[in-house]
């Protein structure tokens, strides 16, 4: 069994970069500007958003930190956004989800420029991703095949199950998998609550993606050996043994899957630094693409 390590390929990402934002400098063009727009205090929002600006100054990007009541209304949040696409200077937007009930997410999501949605979220990115088209893909389905990519792991001709069918993690991880590059052309089966028979899918896979937000859902029973798991999913489950008083849970129960696995991602330490360095990639992109 062997890990992919999330946080040594996101610091590789992070290192390229780098040099490549000094070369920016040292040449005198524009430096990549990434502005997030954070509504309400959601703990883990706030928790994301944090790393994402933090990482930005780590690899000398500009960050622009917008903070909204949780109580603005939606035309005012669509403003806001609207402001942001019309700023010459601002390369990529992000706004944090979930979004407050009364806002619309499909309403924020298509307000956002293409050319400016870092995230991948927009139709129009998301109908060139399903066309192979060059565009910016969900950050977190790009961060896994940066790092299938890295660890040079051979997907040809793999069946892959992806458990979960998100529009940010599920449907595109299904659809990158599929297409005809490298990593992909595996044949996928895309599972989700309605599947009944999906143990014995599990057991098929080659290649097992789990993103349906269920605490040490995917167990050793459901893994073939020499499976490679990439897990989605981390969840804050009460622990009374820990400092702070609860433990980070994968969708995957590792300690009795992990031995059964040629590759395995951990929880935290996986996919979830691999999000955030797809992200900065997508930004560097947006402003090389627009200058």
């Amino acid at each position: 069994m062997k890990i992919l390590d999330g946080q040594l390929v996101s610091q590789a990402t992070k290192d390229e970069l780098k040099i490549k934002v000094a070369q920016l400098v040292a040449e005198g063009k524009k430096v990549p500007h990434l502005a997030a727009v954070l509504v309400g205090n959601n703990g883990a929002s706030e928790t994301y958003v944090g790393s994402k600006v933090r990482t930005c100054e780590e690899i000398g990007f500009h960050s622009t930190l917008i903070r909204l009541e949780d109580d603005i209304t939606e035309f005012k949040l669509l403003e806001t956004i609207e402001k942001l696409n019309d700023n010459p200077d601002v390369d990529g937007i992000l706004v944090q989800l979930p979004l407050p009930k009364h806002i619309s997410d499909e309403k924020v999501i298509n307000a956002i420029d293409p050319s400016k949605d870092v995230d991948g979220f927009h139709p129009v990115s998301v109908g060139k991703m399903v066309q192979g088209l060059p565009t910016f893909i969900p950050a977190t389905p790009h961060g896994i095949m940066l790092m299938l990519e890295h660890y040079k792991i051979d997907t040809k001709g793999k069946h892959a199950v992806v458990i979960g069918r998100s529009n940010i993690v599920g449907r595109p991880m299904s659809i990158l998998l599929s297409a005809n590059s490298n990593p992909g052309n595996c044949t996928v089966t895309i599972c989700h609550s309605a599947t009944k028979n999906l143990k014995e899918l599990c057991l098929q896979a080659d290649i097992i993606v789990a993103a349906l937000g269920k605490p040490e859902f995917v167990t050793a029973d459901m893994v073939k050996d020499g499976a490679i798991v990439i897990d989605v999913g981390i969840t804050r489950v009460a622990d009374a043994t820990k400092k702070r008083g609860y433990a980070l849970k994968g969708d995957v129960q590792f300690d009795t899957v992990s031995p059964k696995c040629s590759w395995i991602t951990p929880v935290p330490g996986g996919v979830g630094p691999m999000t955030i360095a797809a992200l900065m990639k997508n930004t560097y992109n947006a402003c090389i693409e627009k200058n």
